[in-house]
């Protein structure tokens, strides 16, 4: 099993209620070979939420509010879920403060990117599920 973001299953969970739907993803899901899910939601957080992005160790969003505790929560949901279905890989969505793997915005607010991981992304890796995003497909 594949865990894969639920935006890029076409599920509308990104934070202006909109997806990432990517075809790729959509036909794994529907053979029954990944299971989507969304952090952010996992956490705590709703749909539409407003934007956030990772400054040093916290997660801030655009109105200045620290989010950390629920992108945490949320990592660590997807986590579980990821023992739980026994899933070796992950495609995650490129830039997330959440799945973002090797880019992420810089924390300015201003579409900036730069090297990094989001915090789910990171927990995975960090407990050897093979990280994969929608560009690597």
């Amino acid at each position: 099993m594949i865990l894969v973001s639920a935006c890029l299953a076409g599920i509308k969970c990104r934070y202006d209620g909109n997806d990432n739907a990517n075809n790729k993803v959509m036909e794994i899901v529907k053979k029954g070979f990944a299971i989507p899910v969304c952090p952010e939601q996992l956490g705590g957080l709703q749909t539409p939420r407003v934007p956030a992005e990772i400054i040093k160790d916290k997660i801030i969003n655009k109105l200045g509010e620290d989010v950390t505790s629920q992108f945490v929560k949320g990592a660590k949901e997807t986590l579980r879920i990821t023992k739980l279905f026994n899933c070796k890989k992950a495609v995650l969505k490129q830039s997330s403060p959440s799945c973002g793997y090797g880019k992420i915005y810089d924390g300015s607010h201003t579409s900036k990117i730069i090297e990094g991981m989001g915090l789910t992304a990171k927990l995975l890796f960090q407990n050897g599920i093979i990280i994969l995003t929608e560009e690597d497909l």
